[in-house]
């Protein structure tokens, strides 16, 4: 029986799988693949295990990716960077700035493995933004019989498609090529508003900031606001105050979440965000009125990915949060009623208990997705039990 041991970064997820493995070189991410394929086993990467759903759990081959990381190269002319799969999202930013470059956007947590991140749809919030899927440029990919392939809008441009938001179900990711955009700062502004007030003006917000988010706190019926607009000052820690803040990108988006959660969230069209959000925070008050966690409200651009949860309509994003120790079935069965009421679609990488066929109408491309990775790994290497319930 094995003696190895996985969890996810909360401890919610856990699997046993048969064996781990850390490659340091290509060879050995190939060397994986091959003895998964061997053994009839489904092989998984993991980096930063930061997903909130069961995506790169496995019984079979787990491979780490911690020890691939880095910048393999900067294309300053053409504003783009080649780096490795294991890279976290918060290494990148001093490499790449000393490059002056940076990401065009990133969640408000940055621990991610940049693979992870596109895998599953990560994204940060900006009516004007995409995820960071949307700015993948290049993928390179170990299939399912061992042999590296680089995909791009032009080679393989499907297999791209499928593999810049993977699902980690079509091969492991050695590379990630990456568009990005000149350094920049960002003006950080930080306030607490009554959600009612605040909604009296939410377009305008929205319209008016590069990056816009808040958190109600249920208990006390507040917003804590957030605000981040581009600007040509310098960094200041002088100007710096608990509210208001100047610095480069990399610095200002992301926030450190130590306190460990389990997750839902629900993309819905841009017009519905408010009347969703509406409806959760009544369900909440009405239901919950233990809930100690807060409610994330974000924004997203439309982009054509197949299966993004932004993919062909503006986007508001609601996070709902749990205790670890608590039971969040409950509390996610009863918001996952309102997200499906306003046409929600489900974050690949958090809480929520669709199955294929449901997936498939929110997700007119789902199919397609599937067909292109089955054409690739026709004996499901990559394919969990997790994953196949995904399947339409």
């Amino acid at each position: 029986m094995t003696q190895n041991q996985w969890q996810n970064w909360s401890g919610r997820q856990t699997s046993s799988p048969d064996s781990i493995s850390h490659p340091t070189d290509e060879a050995g991410f190939i060397a994986a693949v091959r003895r998964g394929a061997e053994a009839g086993q489904p092989v998984r990467a993991v980096g930063a295990s930061h997903s909130h759903s069961r995506v790169a759990a496995t019984d079979g081959v787990l491979v780490g990716t911690d020890g691939w990381q880095g910048v393999v190269a900067v294309d300053n002319p053409a504003e783009r960077a080649i780096v490795r799969s294991g890279s976290r999202i918060f290494q990148l930013g001093e490499p790449l700035h000393a490059a002056g470059l940076a990401l065009r956007n990133q969640g408000d947590i940055d621990r991610q493995s940049i693979a992870g991140a596109i895998a599953t749809g990560t994204h940060g919030t900006g009516p004007t933004l995409q995820n960071l899927s949307a700015s993948v440029t290049r993928v390179r990919v170990i299939l399912a019989d061992g042999t590296a392939i680089d995909t791009s809008p032009t080679n393989e441009p499907t297999l791209f498609e499928v593999a810049r938001h993977s699902l980690g179900g079509v091969g492991l990711i050695t590379e990630v090529g990456l568009q990005l955009r000149p350094a920049f700062c960002l003006h950080e502004r930080l306030w607490k508003e009554a959600p009612d007030a605040l909604f009296e003006r939410i377009d305008e917000l929205v319209a008016a900031t590069r990056h816009f988010e808040f958190f109600w706190m249920p208990q006390l019926d507040i917003c804590a606001a957030k605000s981040l607009n581009e600007t040509d000052a310098d960094p200041d820690p002088l100007f710096n105050t608990k509210l208001e803040r100047i610095g480069w990108s990399h610095d200002i988006i992301s926030t450190l979440r130590d306190d460990l959660h389990t997750e839902m969230e629900y993309s819905v069209p841009a017009e519905a965000g408010p009347a969703c959000f509406m409806a959760i925070r009544q369900l909440i008050h009405a239901d919950f009125k233990d809930l100690q966690w807060p409610v994330e409200y974000r924004t997203l651009a439309a982009d054509d990915l197949w299966i993004s949860t932004a993919s062909r309509r503006p986007t508001v994003t609601i996070s709902v949060h749990q205790d670890i120790e608590i039971d969040d079935q409950p509390l996610f069965d009863a918001c996952e009623s309102v997200f499906r009421s306003f046409d929600g679609r489900p974050h690949w990488g958090k809480a929520h208990s669709l199955t294929g066929p449901d997936l498939a109408k929110l997700y007119p491309r789902l199919g397609q997705w599937w067909a292109e990775r089955d054409r690739w790994d026709p004996t499901g290497v990559f394919v969990t039990p997790e994953l196949a319930a995904l399947r339409p």
